[in-house]
């Protein structure tokens, strides 16, 4: 008898991980609260550092699950904790009775609204990262009209004690590189500013996009944040910044502003930890076992964790982390489950 796996999530961390579990030999059901698989990729058009469309991974990730049963447009509707196993009811009226649950519930976007000095939702020509990927996707968006002056805020949401976030998000300095490329590339007059206080360019290639960015697009990098947003009688932006590198205040006059949203904990994965009485980190993430040594295991047995339900990732760390998660998943099942263990002794004798 196969063991069943429930993987709540059916982003990146979740399909991949559900591919592994399949291929180890047990039932996996997987959930995804919205249509369709794939999560925040199927919403970006180009992944940093080379530019690769999105849809590449996620057209491999969709290739290796067959066989894994999911349900789309399904959430948890209750789960709770057995014996050795947990008891869940989903949204469509299925119970499933899990040996092992994964929560790969992803992140949220920081609600960019909440930076009321950044005028999002307040004025035209303020729109976020994810705004920007979708006219990368569609070329419509009334709000960019062949802009002449561009701006990035980075950090919105992000290593900011009053959004209640003092954490890094990791992949906006590099997605905020990656933009500006691509908005040159669609506008090749305008002019480009990043607003930053730390790049924070930490991965292979990712100082190449810098420099590229420098040398063959002209961005100009500018230190310092963003302090004050206003429009001007025409609907242009006037920015106040500091120039921290130079001691100056800066104001520029802009036709659009991105402000790169960052990564925040899932409200959907908030509520399952709820449901299963699971404290929170600080930053609302998931806790895990070690941060160390079991950082795909939760603080519960039996539950498991992969990809941005435990932080900011990137996507190859987020896919490494579900390999990790199914691996940690195996070796739990074949301890606790001695038919399991028989099972695999009797496909390795028989070869």
């Amino acid at each position: 008898m196969k063991n069943n796996v429930l993987i709540i999530g059916g982003g990146p961390a979740g399909m991949e991980a559900s591919a592994q579990l399949q291929r180890l030999g047990y039932n996996v059901i997987l959930i995804e609260r919205e249509s369709t698989l794939g999560g925040h990729l199927n919403r970006w058009d180009r992944l940093f550092p080379e530019g690769v469309p999105a849809s590449e991974p996620l057209e491999a990730l969709m290739k290796n699950m067959n066989g894994v049963k999911c349900f789309t447009d399904t959430e948890i509707q209750s789960i709770n904790r057995l014996d050795k196993s947990f008891n869940v009811i989903l949204s469509n009226g299925i119970t499933v009775l899990a040996d092992a649950v994964l929560i790969a519930c992803g992140f949220d976007l920081f609600d960019a609204s909440r930076k009321e000095e950044y005028g999002y939702g307040i004025y035209d020509h303020v729109i976020t990262n994810a705004d920007l990927e979708a006219w990368f996707q569609s070329k419509s968006d009334d709000r960019i009209d062949n802009p002449k002056r561009v701006g990035f805020v980075h950090c919105v949401g992000s290593r900011d004690e009053k959004a209640g976030c003092r954490g890094c998000s990791k992949v906006c300095c590099v997605t905020a590189v990656k933009e500006a490329c691509e908005i040159k590339e669609a506008f090749p007059d305008a002019q480009v500013y990043c607003f930053y206080m730390d790049l924070r360019m930490f991965g292979r290639h990712y100082e190449d996009l810098y420099l590229k960015a420098q040398k063959d697009y002209g961005v100009r990098f500018i230190r310092g944040r963003v302090s004050e947003v206003s429009e001007n009688q025409d609907r242009s932006l006037l920015v106040k910044a500091e120039d921290t590198l130079s001691s100056k205040p800066v104001q520029i006059t802009l036709d659009l502003l991105v402000l790169m949203a960052g990564m925040r904990h899932s409200e959907a994965g908030r509520r399952i930890a709820d449901m299963l009485n699971l404290a929170p980190e600080d930053d609302g993430f998931f806790a895990v076992r070690n941060n160390l040594t079991a950082n795909q295991q939760a603080r519960m047995p039996g539950l498991f964790l992969a990809g941005a339900a435990t932080g900011p990732k990137t996507l190859p760390e987020s896919l490494a982390d579900a390999r990790s998660a199914a691996a940690a998943i195996d070796h739990y099942l074949t301890d606790i489950f001695p038919q399991t263990r028989k099972l695999k002794k009797l496909v390795k004798k028989n070869g």
